[in-house]
């Protein structure tokens, strides 16, 4: 059969490349450490009030996408990311930063409803087998967008070799782009049009009330397969303050930090890409595969996170030795890998979070739940995170944190994959005390 528009991989790779204009653009120009400002402090604060509000809307969310739909939840959520970029031109201009800080919080609002109506869609619009892959797929394409974003950054600054504020120019551009990405969002299909190739529909639970859907989303917090998540949840975000800030922002030239962001992204790519196939691989069954995952991202992780600890021996707080530009040459190369290696991991670590909970559930509206539950941790980690980037913590202090939460993610992550089975409608069944038997969770095959 043909391109259809009302397939689930049309739709997904519609979501992909709305994501690559708007949060991609954002990631573009957040990764530059301070929203591309010299004066850092404006973004880092910005980001406090962003992923507070999205951290409380992120939970919400599910709720307003489920009676919404993914067509208006993430229209409305895009387009507060160009009132975000546009509050950062204006504080070019201005330097009004409590503008700025009030967009980041609306920002947060916006992001809550764009990231769990695409959390369900790519969770809940593949096939079982295919899961994997059309994560890939989405993070492929979204993170394109923040390498492209780097690129412009990097081609527009280029002559730029000390730390300063990004021009009027760069921010235009990445306004204009999310802007396209506000108007893609309009052709969005409803869940109830879109069919696999075979004629099968998308699972979908009916709209309850506005009071069972709150209470739905509520009873999340004592259902113990996301409870034991909420420490991978809560660290998959956390590390970026200090990525993005601390490392990039600290350490580098505004030239060099574009350069980096786009071998950053780039390694996103590759690692959910290659991450994904290892997690759908069909030679063995789901629970071994999660098993499998868990292992490698564990020895990716702190084999890069051991790299880090050497690092940032050589720099602190109070002697940060920064602009360091990629001129230099050698002494470029080991710090530009150990950022890249940064990125290949947090895409390898969200691919995780996001395959093990499109393995508890096939259901759309449930998948939205689970999407705005871990939202909601992931924000509250990064609001906390950046406001301790924000208050002058030192550089391995921040590392630490970032290392231990990564670490204590372990234990709850093994404890789920031992009740990984081969059909999620058995999971949630099971969960839920119900006999699969009885009819009410409808296998896709």
């Amino acid at each position: 059969m043909g391109f259809r528009w009302t397939s689930p991989l049309a739709q997904v790779i519609a979501v992909g490349f709305i994501c690559f204009c708007c949060p991609g653009m954002f990631n573009a120009l957040n990764s530059l450490g301070g929203g591309g400002q010299l004066d850092s402090k404006v973004g880092q604060n910005a980001n406090v009030a962003l992923y507070t509000c999205f951290a409380i809307f992120g939970l919400l969310a599910g709720a307003i996408h489920n009676k919404l739909g993914p067509k208006w939840t993430i229209f409305i959520g895009c387009a507060t990311y160009v009132l975000y970029a546009g509050s950062l031109l204006c504080y070019n201009h201005t330097k009004n930063g409590a503008f700025t800080i009030a967009a980041g919080g609306l920002l947060g609002v916006g992001a809550g409803m764009l990231w769990t109506a695409q959390g369900a869609i790519m969770m809940a619009y593949p096939r079982e087998h295919d899961k994997g892959k059309f994560i890939g797929y989405f993070w492929a394409i979204f993170n394109a967008g923040a390498v492209l974003g780097s690129v412009i950054a990097f081609a527009i600054n280029y002559n730029v070799v000390e730390a300063q504020s990004l021009g009027d120019s760069t921010y235009i551009v990445f306004i204009a782009l999310m802007a396209v990405g506000t108007l893609i969002a309009l052709s969005l299909c409803p869940p109830t049009s879109v069919t696999h190739s075979n004629g099968d529909k998308i699972q979908i639970q009916a709209f309850p009330t506005w009071t069972g859907e709150v209470i739905a989303v509520m009873k999340l917090f004592l259902d113990w397969r996301m409870l034991v998540l909420i420490p991978m949840f809560l660290s998959s975000n956390w590390f970026y303050s200090y990525q993005f800030s601390t490392v990039n922002g600290a350490y580098f030239s505004t030239r060099t930090q574009s350069l980096n962001n786009i071998l950053y992204w780039g390694s996103q790519i590759l690692g959910s890409w290659t991450f994904a196939r290892v997690l759908d691989y069909q030679g063995v069954n789901r629970k071994t595969r999660s098993f499998w995952g868990l292992a490698i991202i564990t020895c990716c992780f702190v084999a890069t996170w051991i790299g880090g600890i050497f690092f940032q021996k050589g720099y602190t707080i109070n002697d940060p030795k920064g602009n360091h530009d990629f001129k230099e040459g050698s002494s470029y190369v080991g710090p530009l890998f150990l950022y890249m290696f940064y990125g290949l991991n947090d895409a390898a670590w969200q691919t995780y979070c996001y395959w093990l909970m499109g393995a508890l559930s096939n259901d759309v509206t449930v998948l939205s739940r689970y999407a705005g539950f871990y939202k909601c941790i992931q924000s509250s980690g990064a609001a906390i995170s950046w406001r301790i980037n924000a208050v002058g913590t030192p550089y391995m202090t921040e590392l630490i944190i970032c290392f231990a939460l990564l670490v204590a993610s372990i234990p709850g992550a093994i404890l789920l994959t031992t009740r990984i089975q081969d059909h999620s409608d058995d999971v949630a069944a099971a969960a839920e005390g119900h006999d699969i038997k009885e009819g009410k969770y409808e296998i896709d095959a």
